[in-house]
């Protein structure tokens, strides 16, 4: 078996068992990428890391070999994302990005894709469930200043930037800020 003949495809984990699955296909000699997303610092936690993309990891091995099934019977792995059972493969250069993005044990450090003039919804805090828009971006504390529409008239409030209901991008990412 060649490193060419390696190709990579995701795996679909049993719920929030993402580490399980790949500490376990890592002991079986089989190649892993589970990407990670570090959001920023909140006032209760800080830095929470997330999974990239929930309940899936990606694997790299030789797809019509015995590995298979070392990969489809692994504990924590629910399936092969595949179709007509074949398992889908992934074209290397996407894996291949995406580990450029990481820091380390495939960390992607993440930044709020929020910007001044955006109409926003508070999800949290005592102006859970209102909607604003962002005067300035996010501080050095994870504050924003938002325009919220209070008793009829604009009233300009500090929110923390979990709070907003917004996307969050790749900190490395040409996305504009």
């Amino acid at each position: 078996m060649s490193e060419y003949d390696k190709q990579w495809c995701a795996v679909y984990t049993k719920p929030q068992r993402e580490e399980f699955a790949e500490l376990n296909l890592r002991r079986r000699g089989v190649e892993t990428f589970y990407p990670k997303l570090l959001l920023p610092n909140s006032a209760q936690r800080k830095g929470r890391v997330v999974s990239l993309f929930p309940n899936y990891l990606f694997v790299r091995f030789e797809t019509f070999s015995d590995e298979y099934n070392s990969v489809a019977w692994c504990p924590g792995v629910k399936r092969l994302v595949s179709f007509n059972a074949t398992p889908a493969i992934i074209d290397a250069s996407v894996v291949d990005f995406l580990m450029s993005q990481t820091e380390t044990n495939g960390v992607i450090s993440a930044r709020s894709n929020v910007r001044m003039g955006e109409e926003v919804c508070i999800d949290g805090g005592p102006f859970d469930g209102l909607v604003g828009i962002i005067q300035e971006p996010p501080d050095a504390r994870g504050r924003v200043k938002v325009f919220l529409k209070l008793l009829n008239r604009p009233v300009k409030v500090e929110v923390p930037v979990e709070y907003i209901k917004a996307g969050w991008v790749a900190a490395g990412s040409r996305a504009e800020v």
